[in-house]
Order: structure tokens, then sequence, then C-alpha cells
């Protein structure tokens, strides 16, 4: 079973830049998809960007489009989302999460999250 780790999380004015990192541990990551989530207080948790196994098939929820980039490095079982162009309504706690990605499905492994906050 995969354990999660995300990182990288802060304080950031508006129009500034986070890398968030997500560590992966027990498990071979690359027969992972992964996927970026975050939550917003008093909103439910919304995709935010996801990626195949092998790098593949990044998508992006219309608020990430343009502005985040999510990418892997399986030789450092590692996810990455670089967050361009930070708006306030980024604030959220991000989450990584993964699936195996011979099954698909529902993201059902999580990490403990990473609070970012956005300043106007």
């Amino acid at each position: 079973q995969v354990q999660l780790a995300e990182s990288g999380g802060g304080l950031v004015q508006a129009g500034g830049s986070l890398r968030l990192s997500c560590a992966a541990s027990g498990g071979t990551f690359s027969r992972y998809d992964m996927g970026w989530f975050r939550q917003a207080p008093g909103k439910e948790r919304e995709s935010v960007a996801g990626i195949s196994w092998n790098g593949g098939n990044p998508y992006y929820a219309d608020s990430a489009k343009g502005r985040f980039t999510i990418s892997r490095d399986n030789a450092k079982n590692t996810v990455y989302l670089q967050m361009n162009s930070l708006k306030p309504e980024d604030t959220a706690v991000y989450y990584c999460s993964a699936r195996p990605a011979a099954y698909g499905g529902a993201y059902a492994y999580w990490g403990q999250g990473t609070q970012v906050t956005v300043s106007s």
C-alpha cells in the first residue's frame, strides 16, 4: 500500500508561485496514476490535476489550466504541482492522491495535505 506525503505549501502573495511535492513510499510508484486535489474552507474537495503512471495524459481543472503544471519523476517516487500566477481563490489544503493504474476508478490513497494560502 502506498503512503503519500505532501510538502511545499505556504503563504504567498497573489501572482506568486509555489511548487508542491508529493513523495510516495511503500509501493511501486510507477504503477499508480497520481492526482492533486484541494479543499477550501466550507467547500468540497475538488480535483486540480492528474497524471498517468507514465507521465502521459495530464489533465487539469478549468481553474488550473494555463497556470498549474503537474509532473512526476518515477525515479524519485515523486509527483509535483507547479503553481504560477496564484490567486486568493487558490487558497486551500492541497492533497495528492494515487490510484492503481491497472484498475483506474476512484483515487484510493491520500496524503495528509499541505496548506496553501494566497494573500491579496
